[in-house]
């Protein structure tokens, strides 16, 4: 049987990439001693491959299709398809900001200072091409990690960093002189890959699944019934993606001398805590809540 080869981002996107494939209807499981996680899909076979990696091998059809930053698109100046973008509020999945970095009493003010100096950096490529455009002349090294200390204790000009909030940053005494570009996960896949029509109706069928995970994320489900007299007040205090779903319970007749109506609803999560005390209020009776995992 053909199977679609899919990588999966080994390092710190796994967990939540696999979360988000688990939400999604697929259920990956990691062993230890195996760079092929299994899935519970005979169409699929996964690749623990490095985010870092991920573009070269789905542009050189290694792999179909697999999940990376758009920072490594850009270092390696990938020619992949990028299907759609993945952004979830989980740490891994938020997105980022790489920038241009300076010690906090550095002269630097602007990129054009750093002519002849040395920077610092994981994105060797895109820090090169980056200074070239401007005409820039500097010295652009690969970091191992650390890459903060090296600015900080001098060993470098400056660094091109990656941060979410500045907060590592300022920690070490250090000052954004502008920011690049912002990343954040895509899925991505082979041209020729999307040429196959079954291949593409894998990656189509995996890409929609993931975005209804994804538009699930922080939203619950909300019911209750209603009487007819409450119900304008009612609708009046649900949230909703659309209109919220009514119709008329199944015969309940005039119970309790009223019609009775089910109300149903999708809503924000945090704002749960606050809308079923007025719900009661206004006379909802039988308040379910579930979670979501998916909302196409």
């Amino acid at each position: 049987m053909s199977v679609l080869k899919l990588g999966i981002p080994k390092g710190s996107l796994q967990d939540a990439t696999i979360e988000l494939f688990r939400k999604a209807g697929w259920r990956i499981g990691v062993s230890e001693r195996s760079y092929f996680p299994t899935i519970d899909d005979p169409g699929i076979r996964c690749s623990l491959v490095r985010a870092q990696e991920m573009a070269r091998y789905v542009e050189d059809g290694a792999l179909d299709a697999g999940l990376t930053g758009r920072d490594w698109i850009l270092e390696n100046d990938s020619r992949v398809e990028v299907i759609c973008d993945l952004v979830y509020s989980k740490a891994s999945f938020r997105p980022t900001r790489w920038v241009l970095v300076v010690p906090e009493d550095s002269p630097v003010r602007a990129p054009e200072d750093l002519r002849g100096k040395r920077v610092a950096t994981e994105l060797v490529n895109y820090t090169n091409r980056f200074f070239s455009a401007k005409q820039i002349p500097v010295d652009v090294e690969f970091s191992w990690g650390a890459t903060e200390a090296k600015a900080a204790d001098g060993l470098v000009d400056a660094i091109v960093e990656v941060t979410e909030t500045g907060s590592t940053i300022r920690a070490n005494r250090l000052r954004i002189v502008c920011d690049l570009f912002e990343s954040n996960p895509q899925l991505i896949a082979n041209a020729a890959a999307c040429n196959v029509p079954w291949k593409r109706e894998k990656i189509e069928q995996i890409k929609i699944l993931l975005q209804g995970a994804l538009a699930a994320e922080n939203k619950v489900g909300i019911k209750m019934n209603v009487p007819e007299q409450r119900l304008q007040a009612i609708m009046e205090l649900i949230p909703s993606l659309t209109a919220p779903t009514v119709s008329p319970l199944f015969q309940t007749g005039e119970l309790h001398g009223m019609k009775w109506y089910a109300v149903e609803s999708v809503i924000s999560e945090p704002v749960v805590r606050d809308l079923i005390p007025r719900l009661l209020e206004n006379g909802a009776v039988g308040i379910i809540e579930y979670p979501l995992n998916k909302v196409v």
